[in-house]
């Protein structure tokens, strides 16, 4: 019973940043005919404008916005790509921002080169060990070993979930040392929606603060279901 209350209370805690930056963005993607384009057509024109050569722009999946620094590809979702709304435009310039990092070679955009493909492969290293848990309790047999075993894959969980914490430096320098000077100085935006736009920016920098926050819910669901057993 303590295990669910507590499964509970830790689920609601840490879901409540993804669910904020769902709301955030959603509020703020009313389409608005007072905006001079959409998203995509603000990316590209600040792909020119910047001198970004080489840098594309694509249209990927929902919810699927990044820059690729493999392909040097901005990819924006087919509501950003083509909404005309606030957060089609925040969401455009903060991945430009990315862009920007990259193209000039700052040491900041390291970062994510670094640690987002370790965190990649320690979730999935650590998954892997907890699904073949069944078959290595009946190999191991010995208590002490197959509690190492679950250790082993909950530090590795844990471990790619803290990287994801890691890029957090990244996120933020793109939303609020490039794309929000880059919105404000170019008067791509009125002054009236600058706290809209503020919002939608620091959403876009916590996406993978809140993803890591829903990473380590999973783990201790995990946990919880082979300690059952």
């Amino acid at each position: 019973m303590i295990f669910a209350i507590l499964t509970i209370i830790l689920a609601i805690t840490v879901y409540l940043p993804q669910l904020w930056v769902r709301t955030v963005m959603r509020r703020h993607s009313v389409e608005r005919t007072d905006l001079d384009g959409t998203g995509g057509e603000l990316a590209q024109h600040l792909l020119q404008r910047f001198e970004l050569d080489g840098v594309s722009l694509e249209k990927t999946d929902p919810g699927k916005d990044h820059y690729d620094p493999q392909s040097k590809t901005v990819q924006l979702s087919p509501s950003n790509y083509d909404g005309r709304s606030l957060t089609a435009v925040a969401v455009a310039t903060h991945e430009v921002g990315h862009a920007i990092q990259f193209h000039r070679q700052e040491k900041i955009s390291r970062l994510r080169a670094r640690y987002l493909p370790l965190a990649f492969t320690l979730k999935r290293i650590g998954i892997m060990v907890m699904m073949a848990m069944p078959l290595l309790a009946i190999v191991l047999r010995a208590p002490p070993l197959i509690l190492a075993v679950i250790a082993l894959s909950v530090v590795l969980q844990l471990l790619g979930a803290l990287a994801y914490l890691i890029i957090l430096p990244e996120e933020w320098d793109a939303s609020f040392h490039k794309a929000l000077p880059i919105l404000i100085e170019g008067n791509y935006i009125d002054d009236k929606d600058l706290v809209a736009v503020t919002s939608v920016l620091r959403a876009a920098a916590l996406t993978y603060f809140a993803s890591a926050l829903a990473e380590i819910v999973n783990i201790g669901r995990w946990l919880m279901l082979v300690l059952r057993r």
